[in-house]
């Protein structure tokens, strides 16, 4: 270990105070190198192409409630996927109870019908600031 004993003169035996930090330092660049992996595979967000429109950008914080409409016409309530059960999802969700808001992303070419149950069920479930989120043209930034 990093504790030697070595003869200090009439004193006798006298423990050295040094602490070996090499494993210390081999472990958290270890631990470095795996968050650096990893970070990309739990940041990989979902794709959505959203339909370009001559509008305001508007800032969405993460905290939002987000319902997407992918281009295979999956319906996803943050990560979840609820395609089957978006209406019960909606309604069950306690933050749209208190906060009444909710933004939906829609794939430019899913279709016009996944959309409107999405915004039926957002409707049913008590929303009342809904948000459809486009990607603005440079004309309207």
């Amino acid at each position: 270990m990093a504790f030697a004993a070595r003869r200090r003169g009439r004193r006798g035996l006298r423990g050295l105070a040094e602490i070996n930090v090499t494993p210390l330092v081999d472990v958290m660049l270890v631990l470095l190198i795996v968050f650096m992996v990893t970070a990309p595979l739990l940041a990989s967000g979902l794709r959505v192409d959203l339909p370009n429109v001559p509008a305001a950008s508007t800032p969405v914080s993460d905290s939002k409630l987000i319902v997407s409409v992918t281009r295979e016409e999956r319906v996803l309530f943050g990560e979840l996927d609820v395609t089957d059960t978006l209406e019960a999802s909606l309604a069950g969700d306690p933050r749209i109870r208190t906060e009444h808001e909710l933004y939906v992303r829609a794939d430019k070419t899913a279709r016009y019908g996944v959309v409107a149950r999405t915004v039926a069920a957002a409707r049913a479930a008590g929303v009342t600031a809904l948000h459809l989120m486009v990607e603005p043209t440079e004309r309207a930034r």
